[in-house]
């Protein structure tokens, strides 16, 4: 079999981001990307809430998130192409505590034109119908729950669909010429010494050595650089050549609501946050129960992001607990929606977030012509195109990359070796 140029694993969001983005750069050469499902985007990039924000306690995370969603909005309102893409906002709703926490983080995003909106909490209550006041409820008091001191609206946020998303990337990187090859399982790396001197069992200790292509379900494929972007799949297989990436995959849980009640129905149709006349994507005070609003469909999706005692494991086809809903999300939601009370799931799925342990933010680096694009730690979608660009110029050995707009990113600052980032505080 011939040498492609570069193999990249995963075509999920962010491998086909990569893909695009060094063959846009690399019209001649031979790019290929391999992938165990058999379409577009089926892995964790088809179980995510599909949203966006540009809100995040790092800097790097809000370039990366930024500059993502502005290419995103160029790709739909100049492009044509329709990734259902729609400014719905985010809402914050904070305890006292909570409040304080968040007001440097957003005067410090403020200086780099982050608009956002302060909600007084009697407003709030009378948009929403917001219990908001939960003192005196034993229940409230046990779970933990505290009374919402302020609301905070950040308007360049919202949903967009994750497939069309995937599917714009991988329209775009075989419109160029490249090559994508479904239902391929890659099973492990070809490590091979890069002076090799025809001795059995090479590469021995002694030698220096590179990752030379995959082995995979189909055969060999040989290649000169390898792009390991396979999400929560990564560490699996790195950790089988020895190379950490501080990412680890955790479960999580999307249960969908119908909004067939008038209270329900009246709450998705808010008026007065965003153009589109709905409620916006909605983060409760912590424990941070989440509501996405789907209001094409008349529909709710709630999550909730469970740490401790959550396991770090991979499931290959990881499912919905019907008890983390009935006795987690629900008890915490009717307590500040009272309308979401008798209401149950229709549908649920789960997918992974792969986590990275370090700090919350995508790692992208080289070991031995293995690239490695990954843990965005629940975020990917909302950052991919940043991610893609960064991972294209690390392939060019490039000391920066620049991402749509126009800003310039330090490619080493998300390495391993070269970090340089501070932790993210406002993972959900």
């Amino acid at each position: 079999m011939s040498e492609y140029d570069v193999v990249i694993i995963g075509a999920g969001v962010i491998g086909l981001s990569t893909a695009y983005h060094i063959k846009s750069r690399h019209p001649a050469s031979r790019v290929l990307v391999v992938d165990k499902f058999n379409a577009a985007g089926q892995g964790s990039t088809a179980k995510s809430m599909s949203a966006f924000r540009c809100l995040f306690s790092s800097k790097v995370n809000y370039l990366l998130s930024d500059s993502s969603v502005d290419f995103y909005t160029y790709v739909q309102n100049c492009l044509g192409v329709d990734l259902k893409l729609t400014f719905v906002g985010y809402l914050w709703l904070l305890s006292e505590k909570e409040y304080g926490e968040m007001r440097p983080i957003l005067k410090g995003l403020a200086a780099n034109n982050l608009k956002y909106e302060e909600y007084e909490v009697e407003v709030l209550a009378k948009k929403l119908y917001l219990n908001a006041r939960l003192a005196g409820d034993e229940e409230a008091e046990v779970l933990g729950l505290n009374d919402v001191y302020k609301g905070v609206f950040i308007p360049k946020a919202g949903i967009v669909d994750a497939d069309s998303v995937a599917k714009f990337y991988e329209e775009e990187f075989l419109r160029l010429g490249g090559e994508i090859r479904y239902g391929v399982k890659v099973e492990g790396f070809i490590v091979e010494p890069c002076k090799p001197l025809g001795i059995p069992g090479e590469p021995f200790f002694w030698q220096e050595a590179r990752v030379s292509g995959v082995k995979t379900s189909v055969g060999v494929i040989n290649a000169k650089k390898t792009v390991l972007a396979a999400g929560a799949w990564i560490p699996q297989l790195l950790d089988a050549v020895g190379i950490e990436c501080f990412i680890k995959p955790k479960k999580r849980q999307v249960f969908a609501v119908e909004a067939k009640k008038l209270e329900l129905k009246r709450l998705l149709y808010t008026e007065g946050f965003n153009p589109v006349g709905c409620m916006p994507f909605t983060i409760l005070p912590r424990p941070r129960v989440l509501i996405r609003p789907f209001p094409t469909e008349s529909v709710f999706w709630l999550s909730y992001a469970d740490d401790f005692p959550r396991a770090f494991r991979l499931e290959e086809d990881p499912q919905p607990e019907k008890n983390f809903y009935e006795y987690g999300i629900y008890q915490v939601l009717v307590k500040y929606f009272p309308q979401f009370r008798d209401c149950h799931p229709y549908s649920a799925f789960a997918g992974l977030y792969e986590i990275n342990t370090l700090d919350g933010h995508p790692v992208v680096f080289e070991e031995n012509d293995l690239i490695v694009v990954g843990g965005a730690s629940g975020s990917g979608i909302m950052k991919a195109d940043a991610i893609g660009r960064i991972a294209a110029a690390l392939y060019d050995g490039e000391e920066y990359a620049v991402l749509y707009g126009g800003r310039k990113f330090k490619v080493s600052d998300l390495s391993i070796r070269e970090r340089h980032v501070e932790r993210e505080n406002l993972q959900i």
